[in-house]
């Protein structure tokens, strides 16, 4: 059956190309897709064009929207199984993590279902009788939806829920490397009734399938999540139209842990925080910033136990972690490595290849930690986006700050005290956008996602993220009109 979704139709793409699709576990075989060009998209962007300005959907009543993501909720519960399989064959991923994250998407669309009428507008207050003042919101229009391939459905229901809640219309095109979820979903928000042009989904790579979808004029905002050049070269083709831009560009995240931390509570959170998903994940504790005290027993602790953490394709039960998404991205995470090594980095555990049964055929790469490193390392600074744990030692608050802030990026990080008072002093001196206090990676949809600096621009979840997807309007209605006589 052909993957590309345009106008309310099924097809292929116009030069017929296609993608082969292959588990990074193991290297089997998952399916073909249709593969969109720069043509497939901007009939998709037209669609889109039409839908919002001819369609329905943007003056559809906000309950009968919120009515439809929550119908979108059931079906992704009713698919939860196929979902499930579906993402972890894309990435490698273990199975349970994907099993976790579609309650996390049925969760995400359950929320902006009630939040499309939570908010429509407010009166203003104008002091004079004959005139009514009020803010409203309305849709943004066409959004373009670019997301990644760590987490490709989560991402995608951060970005389509809310921008249908507002009454937008959309193109959604997904990480070329993990596809099948997004058809999956596709096919859910046709079966739950979205009209025709709507939703549209086109696949492939960026420099063809998604180039038009920054600079063409008929988009009025994008969404990207991914890397940081990416990012920065859609802002700058966004640009010329002046499109409203939302970006979340990853980080390099600061777990900071002091010496009167819950030693067993920080040593687990600290492998959750950069190990979970390989590594692969925008949040990842990947700076560790140790107290001198306690570095020492920290490390050692730190390296016994990642040591050990065994790796495994999506069905492997025993597995605790899987395969990174490709040989290229594996290939970067070895180069930041060696990297660090030459820059003075000294390696604790990890940092070759596993062999194996059941990992020779794979994108596998080890949990590994690099001690005594320092601020000006590359490792340090850039993002691998691998199972890299850098570990730097400070001295008190304020080093601690200091290195913690001392960075490009500014999305998330952590700070482990038994001292109240410290963590929450350390924690508001931290210019990043998710602070986790003796935790790391939980999240809420009712709480706000975004970065500092770097990191990105715009936040999603939360009251805000719908935001992201209207646009406020003052509309100021005299009832009591009458000649002014400022000039006669």
């Amino acid at each position: 059956m052909p993957d590309l979704y345009i106008d309310g139709s099924w097809r292929g793409a116009l030069d017929e190309r296609t993608r082969e699709i292959r588990c990074p576990a193991d290297g089997s075989r998952v399916g073909v897709v249709d593969e969109a060009g720069g043509k497939d998209t901007v009939e998709a962007i037209a669609a889109a064009r039409r839908a919002f300005d001819e369609g329905p959907w943007p003056t559809t009543a906000a309950a009968d929207r919120g009515d439809l993501l929550l119908r979108v909720a059931d079906l992704l519960v009713r698919d939860k199984d196929a979902l499930a399989r579906a993402e972890s064959l894309d990435t490698g991923k273990r199975l349970v993590e994907s099993e976790y994250d579609i309650d996390d998407i049925a969760n995400c669309f359950r929320y902006f279902g009630r939040q499309a009428t939570a908010e429509t507008g407010r009166v203003v207050e104008t002091g004079t009788p004959s005139v009514d003042s009020r803010v409203v919101y309305e849709p943004v229009g066409v959004c373009a939806l670019i997301t990644p391939w760590n987490y490709p459905l989560l991402q995608t229901a951060w970005k389509v829920a809310p921008a249908l809640a507002a009454g937008n219309t959309f193109v959604l095109k997904p990480s070329e490397l993990t596809p099948h979820t997004a058809i999956h979903l596709m096919r859910l928000l046709e079966e739950a009734g979205v009209p025709p042009g709507v939703a549209n989904l086109v696949l492939g790579a960026g420099p063809e399938a998604g180039a038009p979808l920054a600079d063409h004029p008929d988009v009025d905002l994008v969404s990207f999540t991914g890397g940081l050049a990416t990012g920065r070269a859609l802002m700058a083709a966004a640009a010329g139209t002046v499109k409203k831009v939302a970006l979340e560009l990853g980080g390099k995240n600061p777990n900071i842990v002091f010496a009167d931390a819950d030693f067993e509570t920080a040593v687990d959170m600290a492998l959750t925080a950069v190990f979970l998903h390989s590594g692969q994940v925008c949040s990842a504790g990947a700076r560790l910033l140790v107290e001198d005290g306690l570095h020492d027993r920290f490390v050692d602790e730190i390296v016994r136990r990642a040591s050990r953490i065994r790796l495994g394709g999506p069905f492997d039960e025993r597995a605790q972690t899987g395969p990174l998404i490709s040989a290229a991205h594996r290939a970067k995470v070895e180069a930041y490595v060696a990297r660090g090594l030459a820059e003075g980095a000294v390696l604790r555990c990890g940092g070759e290849r596993p062999t194996g049964p059941g990992l020779d055929d794979g994108f596998y790469y080890p949990p590994t930690v690099l001690d005594e490193c320092s601020g000006d390392m590359s490792v340090v600074r850039e993002e691998s986006f691998g199972p890299v744990l850098t570990v730097e030692r400070f001295s008190g608050e304020a080093e601690a700050v200091r290195l913690a802030n001392d960075t490009i990026y500014g999305l998330a990080g952590a700070v482990f005290s038994t001292d109240e008072a410290k963590a929450q002093r350390v924690a508001a001196r931290l210019r990043i956008g998710t602070v986790w206090i003796n935790d790391y990676h939980p999240y809420v949809p009712q709480a706000e996602w975004g970065g500092f600096k770097q990191s990105g621009s715009g936040r999603e979840l939360g009251p805000s993220g719908l935001a992201e997807y209207r646009e406020t309007k003052h509309i100021w209605r005299n009832t009591d009109p009458s000649p002014q006589g400022w000039f006669g």
